[in-house]
């Protein structure tokens, strides 16, 4: 079996460690696993309150662990589907590569440009200190922006393409936060997998 990771992109931001690997599934991986994940997600949307306003989340969302732990974060608590066998093998897959046993992983579907994901950082506790966040990216190729908590003048912007991984490790989420925005450009769907250790 070849080495999987043999081009990777060490991001070279301060107060973080984070790998791009753009070729982490073949093209015919990449476009079996969005077929496979778009038709048999239970896909939701939930509601989401900011500044004392509600309204639908701009993507839809599902949850998927193999220990019934909950994940909460913006005031929505979600509960565990069970892994499916496709979702496995991307687990397998990382697991053999990285050496970490993710115990559940968050699915967001952008169905259009309208669809997005506002600034934030995943440095919920049920995550524990220095969380490892594996992100892998299907279908439309979308821009990902980093910028630091404190230090204004450091930002980055990277395209997430199909197939790709973007590992975010150590006190990334501690000191950065990420947002993937909204486009006026005509754009096809997304599938985005955030493998992560809830504790």
């Amino acid at each position: 079996m070849k080495p999987l990771f043999t081009n990777k992109i060490e991001l070279q931001l301060p107060d973080s460690d984070i790998v791009y690997y753009p070729a982490f599934l073949s093209t015919a991986e990449a476009n079996h696993y969005f077929k496979a994940l778009k038709e048999t997600t239970p896909w939701q949307q939930d509601e989401i309150t900011v500044f004392g306003k509600t309204y639908p989340q701009p993507r839809l969302t599902a949850l998927f662990g193999d220990n019934s732990r909950p994940y909460s974060y913006s005031n929505i608590t979600m509960q565990p589907h069970t892994f499916t066998a496709e979702l496995l093998e991307l687990r397998n897959k990382l697991q053999m590569e990285i050496d970490v046993r993710f115990t559940s992983c968050l699915l967001n579907l952008y169905r259009n440009g309208r669809d997005s994901n506002g600034w934030h950082a995943d440095d919920e506790k049920t995550l524990g200190k220095n969380p490892i966040i594996a992100s892998i990216s299907l279908g439309q190729e979308r821009y990902f922006h980093l910028k630091h908590k404190l230090k204004k003048d450091l930002k980055q912007k990277l395209l997430l393409e199909h197939g790709s991984l973007l590992l975010m490790k150590g006190e990334t989420q501690h000191c950065w936060y990420h947002q993937v925005p909204k486009t006026a450009k005509t754009v096809q769907e997304r599938i985005n997998i955030t493998f992560r250790v809830i504790k």
